[in-house]
């Protein structure tokens, strides 16, 4: 009895998974007004100043999560470039900041549409977020500590890597994936034999895993994928190198997971949909790191009362609002050409940022 109404919860929340996204910023935005640690004078010119972030950080996130990367691979170096032109430089702490509680809405957002499609290895998904943690915290720590000009270096580094990957992967939400000799890397549809269906999933959506460890996944459109788990070492390595990024700069992880697990034959689709979930996850650690942890390094502490709310209260709606277009663009432009065009766009933002490290700028 207790497994049955499990088993429909479970498909109910799926099922409807688009009103608890859309509920989240609402609540989000009611609890910043009401308990957030704002100034006494705080009126309607307060937290209506940075209206125009929502039109900025809805483009951002359709873009980011159209090619599956973290969403502040462009949100941070927009708060460093584009946002003192028209208010004030932000530190480097709260701009990460911003970009990794904006992220997590939006990341969140697209994570419960992958989930609702059968398309989240769950079992990768926890080994990847635990693997990964140790290293997210410990560079979310870093940022409180490391100077400013260093941090402009790393964030280049990391885009700069961040455009290479994307250049080089193939990232197409469609095709299937493919290693660079050509060979079939993972079977995306046509299996002969019977396929899982679970019954607490939507659709024809089901997975099993075979004695010798082949995992046999159909989404709920019907289509099915067998690949193996392996390849955990590398996996590994990607993603605790990705993770300390993500915890300094608020990307990384994203960009080096999805490479490492298209590297050991998990199919494409399977794969962003594995990797949103870490990435949300992360973006949610890092997050906390950076509103609390300053005192534990003996950087500059950071507290709920230096966050900018009434940005935020604007950028958590993009972000998920975002994060649910991004489907549909996806279906209407090539993404081949997206990804080309972010990928230089982080190259020559890059250049700029190490301009800046280098005092030059």
């Amino acid at each position: 009895m207790s497994n049955s109404l499990s088993d429909g919860a479970q498909r109910i929340f799926l099922r409807y998974q688009h009103v608890l996204v859309f509920l989240a910023p609402i609540a989000f935005v009611a609890g910043v007004y009401g308990f957030a640690p704002t100034p006494t004078d705080a009126g309607v010119e307060y937290w209506t100043e940075y209206w125009w972030l929502f039109i900025a950080f809805v483009t951002g996130a359709v873009i980011v999560n159209t090619v599956g990367i973290s969403g502040s691979a462009l949100f941070v170096p927009f708060l460093i470039f584009v946002f003192p032109l028209v208010a004030y430089p932000l530190e480097p702490t709260t701009l990460v900041k911003i970009g990794l509680i904006s992220e997590s809405f939006g990341l969140s957002s697209s994570s419960l549409a992958f989930i609702q499609y059968g398309l989240v290895d769950r079992r990768l998904s926890l080994s990847l977020v635990l693997g990964g943690v140790p290293f997210v915290v410990g560079g979310a720590l870093l940022s409180f500590v490391i100077p400013e000009p260093l941090f402009h270096a790393l964030l280049g580094i990391a885009l700069l890597a961040a455009s290479y990957l994307l250049f080089n992967a193939n990232l197409g939400h469609d095709d299937p994936t493919s290693d660079g000799d050509g060979e079939e890397a993972a079977t995306d549809g046509g299996s002969s034999g019977d396929l899982p269906d679970d019954a607490n999933k939507l659709g024809p959506a089901g997975v099993e895993t075979d004695d010798s460890g082949t995992v046999t996944r159909v989404d709920r459109d019907g289509d099915d994928y067998v690949y193996s788990r392996g390849g955990y070492l590398e996996r590994f390595a990607n993603y605790s190198i990705g993770g300390v990024f993500q915890g300094l700069a608020g990307f990384g992880i994203g960009e080096l997971g999805i490479i490492s697990m298209l590297r050991t034959q998990v199919p494409v689709r399977v794969a962003i949909g594995t990797n949103h979930i870490v990435v949300a996850t992360t973006a949610v650690l890092a997050s906390v790191v950076h509103v609390f942890g300053g005192g534990l390094v003996g950087g500059h502490s950071i507290d709920l009362a230096t966050t900018p709310w009434n940005m935020v209260v604007w950028t958590v709606p993009a972000t998920t609002l975002g994060g649910q277009i991004a489907p549909y663009v996806s279906t209407a432009l090539n993404t081949d050409t997206i990804k080309a065009g972010v990928g230089g766009l982080f190259a020559i933002i890059s250049v700029a940022l190490f301009a800046m490290a280098s005092g030059a700028v």
